[in-house]
């Protein structure tokens, strides 16, 4: 079936929305594919909700939190930095925030208000927008784009915008439909991991904690060959391992790490990054001011009771008493655990848990320029399909409402 559209997205996240739009708004006749009933699904749940939009780095920063790959992003933030998204946003009729002076939100910190925003937008610009309309293949004439093949219809066109996400959320129709029609026509998809995700821990202390967060912890591996992998953040304890902002940043350096290893040792500074001599020096000062307390009350001036109580007994350390008639070898045990904690990652729930992927389509097979494929011409890529992926605090949304941006500006 023929159709009269310079351009085909495929996707109706963050990318493909924006891709959409910003096409639109450059006079193209766009028709955007989503395969499930509604559109913006996974957006909806982003940030519990709330829809962490972006954060207020200057790009420099911004890319750099990505690892070596953040230069690619270059291009892509030039031309919608966070203050351009900002005011893209605004001009829809969405206000938005930093309250935290980072993060930013939408000011009714729901993400249903950016959907309902961006969807009226594309019905005011003419986008028609399909759903249950899953694309399965591209066509194409070994040189460019000819059309996509849904289940149900074939499309032809001379571009198409393949924003169709990762593999984290399932449920929300994240299933890496993308990847195998990059494969088909000559890319390179790198490994693929589940990232931004809870992690299981093998020490079973661990679940006697669950009533308590910890702040501002400091985490990192414990093997010679990846010491630098390290995160910083709130941890939770729970049943079986681990969450929280520091995990859910860990996770994308564990999870190929567990791949390649059974179990990953890590240590975890649950003291706000005070040392060993830092912690002593507070237990005298605390001491001094008085000096009847036993060794509990003095850990609870640095932990909650549960996490305090199982230090004790790992270090066989009896809290009832006062820390200078502990056993010398106990009382330098303690000291060391709570200047890094051990803890054993050993597993994860897999996709079905994780927010985003680690891996994706080959950068060096696109154009950060333009977003287009250097295999085949008028095919473009942006968002999570592609191999970066960043920490929490709104830098995966930026990625993918800069890259659909780029793509969108620059559809011929």
């Amino acid at each position: 079936m023929s159709r009269c559209y310079q351009l085909i997205v495929i996707g109706s996240g963050a990318a493909g929305m924006m891709a959409a739009i910003t096409a639109a708004r450059e006079g193209k006749k766009v028709l955007l594919l989503e395969k499930l009933s509604k559109i913006g699904a996974k957006l909806k749940a982003t940030g519990g909700g709330r829809c962490n939009l972006t954060n207020t780095l200057d790009n420099e920063e911004f890319m750099r939190r990505f690892g070596r790959d953040g230069r690619f992003m270059s291009p892509a933030l030039e031309a919608l930095d966070h203050k351009a998204l900002m005011q893209f946003f605004s001009d829809i009729g969405v206000e938005s925030h930093a309250p935290d002076g980072y993060r930013v939100f939408p000011v009714t910190h729901s993400s249903s208000t950016i959907i309902n925003a961006m969807e009226e937008e594309m019905q005011r610009l003419g986008v028609t927008v399909l759903c249950g309309q899953k694309a399965q293949s591209l066509e194409h004439d070994g040189v460019r784009v000819t059309g996509v093949q849904t289940q149900a219809d074939v499309f032809y066109v001379h571009n198409v915008v393949i924003a169709s996400g990762g593999m984290g959320y399932p449920l929300l129709g994240a299933e890496g439909d993308g990847y195998p029609m990059a494969k088909a026509v000559g890319h390179k998809v790198t490994d693929l991991y589940p990232a931004m995700m809870p992690l299981k821990v093998k020490e079973k202390w661990v679940e006697n904690c669950r009533a308590d967060t910890i702040a501002k912890v400091a985490i990192r591996v414990d093997m010679k060959k990846y010491k630098k992998l390290q995160a910083k953040g709130d941890l939770i304890f729970t049943k079986g391992g681990i969450r929280g902002p520091v995990v859910l940043d860990f996770s994308r350096e564990i999870t190929p790490l567990l791949a390649k290893f059974d179990e990953v040792p890590v240590l975890a500074n649950l003291t706000k990054g005070m040392n060993e001599e830092q912690i002593r020096q507070h237990f005298k000062k605390a001491l001094e001011k008085n000096p009847h307390q036993n060794t509990l009350d003095l850990l609870l001036t640095l932990l909650p009771m549960s996490v305090s109580i199982e230090l004790c007994i790992l270090a066989n350390i009896e809290p009832s008493l006062s820390l200078n008639k502990q056993k010398g070898v106990n009382r330098d045990t303690l000291i060391r655990l709570l200047a890094w904690t051990p803890l054993t990652i050993n597993g994860h729930d897999g996709f079905k848990m994780a927010m985003i992927t680690r891996g994706g389509i080959d950068l060096k097979e696109i154009d950060p320029y333009t977003m287009q494929s250097k295999k085949l011409g008028g095919l473009y890529f942006c968002g999570e399909i592609v191999n970066i992926d960043g920490p929490c605090g709104g830098y995966n949304l930026q990625w993918s409402f800069a890259s659909g941006y780029l793509a969108g500006k620059s559809i011929k």
